[in-house]
């Protein structure tokens, strides 16, 4: 049509309006009521305003929905990972109780999934944690050795499939034994001969089991997603990246691995995290073309005050992130950052140099006001009520802290009142504060 750009001739704002229109205007949902239709796109207006760091009519507000949603609805986190049957209840009542601008599926695993391939990653009530339990651990390991770097750059599929997986699923443990699978081109009788292999008969049998107890899961998280968006409740989560350094350091290396690599060998630790960059970009574009949102979530780890000195920050975490946070933006994405733990002074004004109104950072406990004074001509923010302010204060000590972030985060808009982390368990009344707050104090 004449006049229309080419999507590589747009600018990243002009991509970013076309991915906007997509979320604030979906074409193929049946509203529950002509209301939910009217509040679905003042809800998405109001974040979008607010990620590009105009005025809104009052500050968004976000509660991230983690096991507190089994918990609001009189369930344990372990009922809702064995039995898919009591999600959509939860999920309905998570709706109707907190009246939130944007809302997305529950993330709840199939817990009987991971047995029956025996996921040894993680930890969750009734399997290595108590019933009781209330979040999934994290089993961190070395998933990558030392010096197997250049096997994982030279073919990830392999490194995947023959290595990592076999690591990280006990059921898929037989692949460790296989031959790289290119040496099987053009010699099928050799897959077959594989397949005959008693271990292999297992691990079909394991797959073929697992993959009937994961359509019964993926079916009602459908369902979910379904009612949170007729319901009135625009997406948040369009796609899924994590900064080339936590993808080392969470799912490769480890935190040890991954130390002794910034000392031991640092080239090569930079070299593949040139490599994860590029291959992470792809995947984050791809979630978000197939989605509504354009937002990538992105759960950010060992970059903070904690976990490295400034100095490796510039040169191990940020260069490369920047690369990843950059390559989204062109593609009209919002990178939306969950910055776990603290950043100081410089770490905040490292962060600072990417365009105006590109991305949002969520901030766990950094300091909201400063954030606001060195990122509030750069970017939107969001946060910071924390899990331990929701578990030990009162609804009134809640409400007076929002109100304080809402009138000092919230000048001139590019401000979203959220969690600084997900919940499991604390007072309803604390999490109806933080809306109370939105709309009470919020309104601009």
């Amino acid at each position: 049509m004449e006049g229309v750009k080419n999507w590589s001739e747009m600018t990243w704002q002009e991509k970013r309006e076309e991915r906007f229109k997509k979320w604030l205007s979906p074409t193929d949902v049946k509203w529950s009521s002509p209301k939910a239709a009217k509040t679905y796109k003042a809800r998405a207006t109001r974040m979008m305003k607010a990620i590009k760091m105009e005025v809104p009519d009052r500050v968004p507000v976000h509660i991230t929905g983690g096991s507190i949603v089994a918990y609001n609805a009189g369930y344990t986190l372990k009922d809702v990972l064995y039995d898919p049957s009591k999600i959509m209840p939860a999920w309905s009542k998570w709706l109707k109780d907190y009246d939130q601008d944007s809302n997305d599926a529950p993330m709840f695993f199939s817990a009987k999934v991971y047995e029956i391939l025996d996921y040894k990653v993680n930890k969750w009530p009734g399997h290595g944690l108590p019933d009781s339990a209330t979040l999934q651990n994290f089993v961190e390991k070395e998933y990558m050795q030392a010096n197997e770097y250049d096997l994982f750059m030279k073919d990830p599929f392999d490194f995947g499939l023959r290595y990592f997986t076999p690591r990280t699923w006990g059921a898929f443990e037989p692949l460790a034994n296989i031959p790289p699978f290119a040496s099987y081109q053009g010699l099928p009788q050799q897959l077959m001969m594989m397949c005959q292999d008693p271990a292999f008969q297992k691990l079909f049998k394991a797959v073929n089991e697992a993959a009937r107890e994961q359509a019964k899961y993926q079916k009602v998280m459908g369902e979910c997603s379904k009612l949170s968006i007729e319901s009135g409740y625009p997406p948040l989560m369009g796609g899924m990246m994590l900064a080339p350094f936590d993808t080392v350091a969470d799912m490769l290396r480890g935190t040890h691995g991954s130390v002794m690599d910034m000392y031991r060998q640092p080239e090569k630790l930079l070299e593949s995290l040139e490599y994860i960059a590029d291959q992470s970009l792809k995947s984050a574009v791809g979630m978000v073309n197939m989605a509504r949102s354009p937002i990538v979530f992105v759960p950010m780890h060992k970059g903070d005050d904690s976990f490295m000195s400034v100095k490796q920050f510039e040169k191990f975490y940020w260069p490369t992130f920047r690369k990843l946070l950059l390559g989204c933006i062109n593609e009209g994405c919002v990178p939306m950052m969950v910055i776990d733990g603290s950043y100081n002074e410089a770490r905040l004004k490292i962060i600072s140099e990417l365009p105006r109104s590109s991305v949002v950072w969520t901030m766990e406990k950094t300091d909201m006001f400063k954030a606001k004074k060195i990122l509030g001509n750069s970017a939107c923010i969001a946060g910071n009520v924390t899990a331990a302010q929701l578990y030990m204060q009162t609804p009134p000590v809640i409400k007076e802290y929002c109100r304080k972030l809402i009138e000092v985060c919230g000048v001139g808009g590019g401000y979203i009142l959220s969690l600084g982390s997900g919940i499991d368990k604390c007072n309803p009344a604390n999490l109806h504060a933080i809306i109370e707050a939105a709309e009470e104090y919020g309104v601009y």
